[in-house]
């Protein structure tokens, strides 16, 4: 198999998520193994939600909506295009997947399977229902991946190499656990937001789909905004009003009225609209239905700031802040390019050849 039969699988593995996005679930005629996938996969975003109250299926047809929009010949092939592939000596690599967004793991499965390795998955058991499935649509597409993929819950055990996701905590396991094996191994990290107070309604508007989307949890989700002083926040809490239904779910809420409780309690300054807080602090890593803020005092000292911080911070979003922002409204939407942590898992692969 070598490396176009692996980017057509993937793009046929595109053009079957296609069916599944935001604005519904509608079959499509010639996509191949349809009768057999098609109801199946419905199921397996039912089960996921069930099993998990955080994965809301509008969620998760997000999530497909962007691998779809990815996984397309000319998306491939560009995010490819840089590298040197070398099929000779395929190794094992693990992958223990985090469970906070849905297939919040597809990126590290892509790239290990792109590369011509075989797979070793460990999945979170709050996500366990998506990804195997999609695993068996790749086998169908491509009789070859069936001996490259594989799933445990055990022990990792027989393998070269391994990519883990975890919380700091974890990490420091990781890091003795795996001290013998070449290893990416990341912690925490949270996304921030730069505000000049000349944002747009619709830059605004942008900002909240990050801030709101996967309910926060993901680590490209924006925590923490760092405005200037002085900033007016009334602007900010009126382009958030189109997510009000958030605080109807009843795990938000609960979040939501836990966390102000806490905050009453211990007589925090605390601004709110009734389904977000905003709260004055410097770490980065708020709870859900809470956004930290700090003020600065010039861009160009925060730039130096943020530079020392650089290890904690996923991406930034901004306009016309530093060169690689992430516009509002785009730090769910990653291009394959756009690696975790910086870290890039398509040349931690090609060195295990």
């Amino acid at each position: 198999m070598d490396l176009q039969q692996r980017i057509n699988a993937f793009v046929k593995l595109g053009d079957f998520l296609s069916q599944f996005n935001t604005e519904g679930i509608h079959k499509k005629d010639n996509i191949p193994h349809n009768d057999l996938f098609f109801e199946g996969f419905k199921h397996q975003i039912k089960l996921a939600h069930e099993h998990n109250g955080w994965f809301k299926r509008e969620n998760i047809l997000f999530a497909l909506n962007g691998w779809s929009n990815q996984l397309t010949s000319n998306n491939i092939n560009q995010w490819l295009s840089k590298y040197k592939f070398n099929q000779e000596n395929p190794k094992t690599i693990a992958i223990i997947m985090a469970g906070n967004i849905p297939l919040v793991g597809f990126h590290d499965f892509l790239s290990v399977l792109i590369s011509g390795h075989h797979v070793l998955v460990k999945q979170s058991s709050n996500d366990k229902h998506l990804l195997p499935f999609l695993a068996k649509y790749l086998e169908h597409v491509m009789p070859e991946f069936k001996s490259r993929i594989r799933f445990t819950e055990n022990k990792l055990e027989h393998f070269d190499a391994v990519i883990a996701t975890g919380s700091d905590n974890t990490a420091r396991y990781f890091e003795y656990y795996f001290k013998d094996k070449p290893s990416i191994i990341r912690r925490n990290r949270n996304s921030i937001a730069v505000l000049t107070g000349h944002e747009t309604e619709d830059e605004l508007k942008a900002l909240a789909e990050d801030i709101f989307r996967y309910y926060g949890l993901g680590c490209r989700n924006v925590s923490k905004l760092y405005v200037p002083k002085n900033y007016n926040f009334d602007t900010f809490f009126k382009a958030m009003y189109d997510w009000h239904p958030i605080i109807h779910e009843n795990k938000y809420a609960n979040n939501y009225d836990y966390n102000k409780a806490v905050y009453l309690m211990s007589e925090f300054d605390m601004l709110e609209n009734g389904f977000l807080m905003l709260k004055e602090d410097e770490s980065f890593s708020s709870p859900i239905a809470t956004v930290f803020y700090e003020h600065y005092n010039s861009l160009e000292e925060l730039k130096e700031i943020l530079k020392q911080k650089e290890d904690l911070i996923q991406c930034i979003v901004s306009n016309g802040f530093i060169d690689d922002e992430v516009k509002f409204g785009q730090t769910q939407s990653p291009n394959l390019w756009n690696y975790a942590d910086g870290i890039d898992t398509i040349s931690f692969a090609l060195t295990m050849c």
